[in-house]
């Protein structure tokens, strides 16, 4: 999996990069009532993280360099935190093209359109009439007339779809827009050339939006399902992430088009190839980090910082990597590996301490109440969520139907649970490891051969450091270190109600196999500057957008009032930038901690 970084704080009210909300379709959920979305009374943003999990509580306790930790703060906005992809060539994935690649197919003449009706298919295109549609009649009607028009319409206003109705015994070709409620639910098939690739490759840049959201936004504007969409990893939501998506058979036109209509994705570098992307085919990403209000001298900067860019930082598992609210996912985790259903249901569905939306509350309590599925699922105006889809399981086959019910959540959500249990198990045991061995290979480390683990002698432990060794993954199909700190996981499964010689579930997809993981990550392309403003409302790092508008990059100040340090590298997938900076801090990066340092936040 990859990284998905959490919302560390909230965006200050100074943040000029704003999402704006879609409309719904039909297939939507209903909008939440008004008071519903406001309700923000109870406890406060800072108050629920009074009840979030601090590193400690996942595993994360040791460090590996030897300088002074400073205090900084991360992602004051969603701005500080640029991820570019590096994909399977090792290319760094960047948005430097808008324009759109020569097409094969002809250019329909547009002669068989009036100026008004231009103008209206225009105003339509545009959002600016979203919901109404354009009638032309067709006058001296013939199939051959028709086609023109539709392909007219569809290859001069790609954001609309077409159909002919007949009313009076007069023909017409309706267009409407295909975002629009009124859409048809089936939009007709392209005409595709023969010499050009299915899949359309984009470079998506996205701002404050995870990876999956984004997608569905694409989705319901072209009217396609999520899933002819590929993409190679997720990437973080409080962020601004550049990466590359493939989507089969829609022309790069189409995309275009939806740069008018978005305000915080920008589509562009379009080409045609004849294969989708696939997880995991990235090479890693590229990170620009600013972390602001740093109170490191600049000596302490340059230890911190050659430290990491020469010994590196403990691969640890990050903090979102476990949830954010009173309940960590790792616990939900558990229990289904234990085969506990009833624990399963309760960690999910009980009354948690924390800030929630006030419907989530009202069905907690209920369900506390009554243990009804249906009462409780009632209180939801949005039913996606993990609590709707299991309340909506049990309401279909039953509360001794636990497991099948639990299936209705999306199966990644589900094996996130199994798979945040791994991940605090194997960060537990390597603070165990470099507590008791340090930056030394000795006898009985694992390092990988050919992708298979080796246990290693004390002679071959004599010729390797920290940075070749692997831990495992707890699973059916692992072997574990021989020294005393592989046997600390038979030790935690067991406490934790676990045998780890059984690892198999009756549900294959809770089956762990296991995997192995290094334990020391030295990251590549490390650079880094202390830089200096005055405006803390600012963005501090200049991005593809504003490159391609030729806006001027962020003013630094020698003399400024604020100090923040400014951080690139590259890591390879599945690694956490959050663990690299914690290491360069020293300091927790648990949201409960960040949001105590966010004075701005709070004053």
């Amino acid at each position: 999996m990859e990284e998905t970084e959490p919302a560390l704080v909230p965006v200050q009210g100074g943040e000029k990069r704003v999402c704006p909300e879609e409309e719904k379709g039909e297939d939507e959920e209903e909008e939440m009532p008004k008071d519903e979305e406001e309700e923000e009374d109870g406890e406060t943003f800072a108050d629920m993280m009074k009840h979030g999990l601090t590193e400690l509580d996942v595993g994360i306790l040791k460090f590996i360099s030897e300088h002074k930790g400073f205090s900084g703060i991360l992602k004051e906005r969603y701005s500080d935190f640029v991820v570019h992809e590096i994909n399977r060539e090792g290319k760094t994935v960047q948005l430097d093209d808008l324009s759109i690649p020569p097409e094969e197919e002809v250019r329909y003449d547009l002669d068989v359109l009036t100026e008004e009706q231009k103008k209206e298919l225009g105003e339509l295109q545009l959002f600016k009439n979203k919901e109404g549609d354009v009638s032309i009649e067709v006058v001296d009607d013939t199939k051959e007339k028709r086609t023109q028009i539709h392909k007219a319409i569809k290859t001069q206003f790609p954001g609309l779809e077409t159909k002919t109705e007949e009313r009076d015994t007069h023909k017409f070709i309706v267009a409407y827009h295909a975002a629009g409620k009124k859409a048809l639910a089936a939009p007709r098939k392209h005409s595709w050339p023969k010499n050009r690739g299915a899949f359309c490759h984009f470079v998506l840049y996205k701002e404050n939006k995870d990876t999956m959201d984004s997608i569905n936004v694409l989705s319901k504007f072209l009217r396609l399902r999520p899933n002819v969409f590929s993409y190679m990893g997720t990437k973080d939501k409080r962020a601004i992430t550049v990466q590359e998506i493939a989507v089969l058979r829609i022309t790069a036109e189409r995309l275009s088009h939806l740069n008018k209509c978005l305000n915080n994705f920008k589509l562009g570098n379009f080409c045609y190839k004849n294969h989708p992307l696939k997880l995991g085919e990235l090479q890693g990403n590229h990170f620009t980090v600013v972390l602001r209000n740093i109170s490191g001298s600049q000596e302490q900067v340059e230890q911190a910082l050659k430290s990491l860019k020469e010994t590196g930082f403990i691969n640890y598992y990050g903090m979102q990597r476990f949830g954010t609210t009173a309940v960590p996912t790792y616990q939900v985790g558990k229990a289904i590996l234990r085969n506990d259903w009833s624990e399963v249901v309760d960690l999910i569905l009980k009354p948690r301490p924390g800030a929630e939306k006030g419907y989530l509350v009202r069905c907690r309590e209920e369900w506390a109440k009554s243990q009804d599925p249906e009462a409780a699922l009632k209180k939801l105006p949005v039913k996606r969520c993990v609590e709707g889809q299991l309340l909506r399981g049990l309401c279909m086959y039953g509360k001794k139907n636990v497991i099948t019910a639990f299936g209705l959540i999306p199966r990644n959500n589900r094996l996130m649970y199994i798979h945040s249990y791994q991940s605090v198990v194997w960060n537990t045991m390597v603070s165990r490891r470099i507590e008791a061995f340090g930056l030394n290979a000795v006898e009985g480390d694992l390092v990988l051969k050919g992708g298979t683990a080796h246990m290693l002698s004390a002679e071959e432990a004599k010729g390797l450091s920290i940075h070749d060794i692997v831990m495992p993954l707890p699973g059916y199909d692992v072997i574990y270190p021989s020294h005393h700190v592989g046997k600390g996981y038979r030790e935690m499964l067991t406490a934790d109600g676990l045998d780890i010689d059984t690892m198999r579930h009756k549900v294959k997809d809770y089956s762990l196999a296991g995997a192995y993981r290094r334990v020391v990550i030295r990251p590549s392309d490390v650079s880094w500057s202390v830089i200096q403003y005055d405006d803390p409302r600012v963005s501090l790092v200049h991005t593809d957008v504003e490159k391609l508008e030729d806006k001027p990059g962020p003013v630094f100040n020698t003399e400024g009032k604020y100090r923040a340090l400014r951080m690139e590298f590259s890591l390879p997938p599945s690694t956490y930038a959050t663990m690299a900076i914690r290491e360069v801090l020293k300091m927790d990066t648990s949201i409960k901690n960040q949001t105590q340092l966010n004075t701005t936040w709070f004053n």
